[in-house]
């Protein structure tokens, strides 16, 4: 299994590919990182391996390439991680400051989870399985930022629907949290 380190400045610097995204901001002072977001995303929908991601959180994708992508013109989003179907990590913000990635969302009755929060995207969607390949860099990365951030406890590890619920679906049914815990204690073991 792969094993990452993060740098002072919150890069994982030669384990990942690195693609700044301008879509990230300071973290509150007050704002320690305390949570673990998983997301899930694909461009265009039910599409991998297109590029459209990366070009999406560095607010460079061609709105007139699909017609999904005029639903999304002018929104900016980031997260701090990329997994993609291979298992490859791409990191777009260093873990020191928050990326735009949870929205309007609370978590344990605090709100604004981007201020607190690490978020990692997976190549995917709601009810397609995800690869093995993305479930080994999933923990592993997790383990990392565990080290780094040991305020993110296993139960403070939640998917998008959790902390926006109603308006959010992701990971979506298809991602197996038993698979992805079982890893995490089997890897810290």
């Amino acid at each position: 299994m792969q094993n990452f380190t993060l740098d002072d400045d919150g890069w994982l610097a030669s384990q990942a590919r690195i693609i700044p995204s301008p879509n990230c901001n300071e973290r509150p002072a007050s704002s320690a990182v305390s949570l673990l977001v998983i997301h899930n995303i694909s461009l265009p929908p039910g599409q991998f391996g297109s590029g459209c991601i990366e070009q999406f959180f560095c607010n460079r994708l061609d709105h007139d390439a699909h017609p999904f992508f005029q639903e999304i013109r002018g929104v900016e989003v980031s997260a701090h991680f990329l997994i993609d179907r291979a298992g490859q990590v791409t990191q777009f913000v260093p873990v020191t400051r928050r990326a735009w990635h949870a929205g309007v969302s609370s978590f344990a009755g605090r709100d604004a989870c981007n201020d607190f929060s690490i978020g990692i995207e997976l190549e995917g969607e709601d009810n397609r399985a995800y690869t093995s390949a993305q479930y080994q860099s999933l923990v592993a990365l997790t383990q990392t930022l565990q080290r780094a951030y040991p305020a993110i406890t296993s139960d403070r590890i939640v998917g998008h629907s959790d902390i926006a619920p109603g308006r959010k679906t992701d990971p979506g049914p298809a991602f197996d949290w038993q698979r992805y815990r079982a890893g995490l204690r089997s890897a810290s073991g």
